[in-house]
């Protein structure tokens, strides 16, 4: 009877508690999902496999996320039942009247912060970091902090996506002065211009941030540490800094879903630990399911800070600002 009991146990634990009616779902047959995240398709087979139902996974970048999306919503052709987005994306979609509320169960455990709108569910963070070549910087070279990207040795050897141009980097900067990373407003300029002064090479977004540190047509970057995971056996490591700062990324459902159960379902099995272990172990995503971190050493140590949402003047007047110092 013990024993019983015991695996009884087990058993609710081990099962995730999904909201959405399995039985309508497998009726609507589909969960159509637009994303901007990558490299997903072992969470679509899981779900697949184990939910009965197809789950259909469309990639929108994120420079094209809101015109794909508000286009089709305003002419009511939206087909998507779930949405997946940074949040900057995502609290404008919300505003437009794109989704509608939805709270999972499986994001119970989750951060407070991560579920205190009952429409978007916040699930992990597009983290950023310094990344270096391990096999071409010596172990006494290693960056150990922000304000050591600063130093001449690095002058024409870092890559980043350009400050002046791209809006998570822009958001980024200026997140390490809002989270106090420094130790006075001051200290963070001297960062700024540090680095600027050390004339790192600019590219388009995060995406091929990593190609030339593999290379070695430079040493380090400003980049994200899930590329040690998707990038291997490239010779990336990460800079180990005590915080780490990254645009929260979030989910909803489409507020006239054309399959609105399978939606449900499909966000109670993205949410569930199960999917974002595979989110964290495939993707070396930052995720926020309590206990699940990416294979990438030293990282559940780290403090994760997410970045607030800036507005769209916000931006532009740091990108004058920042363009104005790294073009000097």
């Amino acid at each position: 009877m013990k024993k019983l009991i015991v695996l009884l146990l087990v058993l609710c634990v081990a099962t995730p508690a999904f909201a959405a009616d399995l039985a309508k779902a497998k009726a609507e047959g589909k969960a159509i999902f637009y994303a901007n995240i990558t490299a997903v398709e072992p969470i679509m087979e899981a779900f697949n496999k184990s939910q009965g139902v197809e789950g259909i996974y469309t990639r929108i970048s994120t420079s094209k996320y809101l015109a794909t999306v508000w286009t089709e919503f305003d002419v009511g052709k939206l087909t998507a039942d779930v949405l997946q987005a940074p949040m900057p994306i995502m609290e404008i979609l919300k505003d437009r009247g794109v989704f509608t509320p939805y709270r999972s169960p499986s994001a119970s455990g989750y951060p407070g912060w991560a579920q205190a709108d009952n429409t978007i569910m916040q699930f992990g963070v597009e983290y950023v970091a310094p990344l270096y070549n391990k096999e071409l910087v010596k172990p006494s070279d290693v960056p150990r902090s922000y304000m050591d990207l600063t130093d001449p040795k690095w002058k024409d050897k870092i890559v980043m996506p350009n400050p002046s141009t791209h809006a998570t980097t822009i958001s980024w900067l200026v997140g390490l002065k809002e989270a106090k990373i420094f130790a006075s407003d001051d200290e963070w300029m001297k960062f700024v211009k540090g680095l600027a002064a050390n004339r790192p090479m600019f590219v388009a977004s995060f995406g091929p941030s990593p190609g030339p540190i593999e290379s070695g047509e430079k040493l380090v970057g400003i980049s994200m540490p899930k590329y040690i995971i998707t990038h291997a056996p490239a010779p990336l490591d990460w800079v180990r800094v005590d915080t780490i700062l990254g645009t929260p990324r979030g989910i909803a459902i489409a507020a006239k879903a054309p399959h609105p159960e399978a939606g449900r379902l499909f966000m109670d099995y993205w949410l569930s630990r199960e999917a974002m272990q595979l989110l964290a172990d495939r993707v070396g995503e930052y995720v926020l399911a309590p206990g699940v971190y990416p294979p990438i050493e030293g990282i559940s140590k780290a403090k994760i800070v997410p970045i607030r949402s800036m507005t769209d003047d916000e931006i532009k007047s740091w990108g004058e600002k920042f363009k104005a110092i790294f073009e000097m």
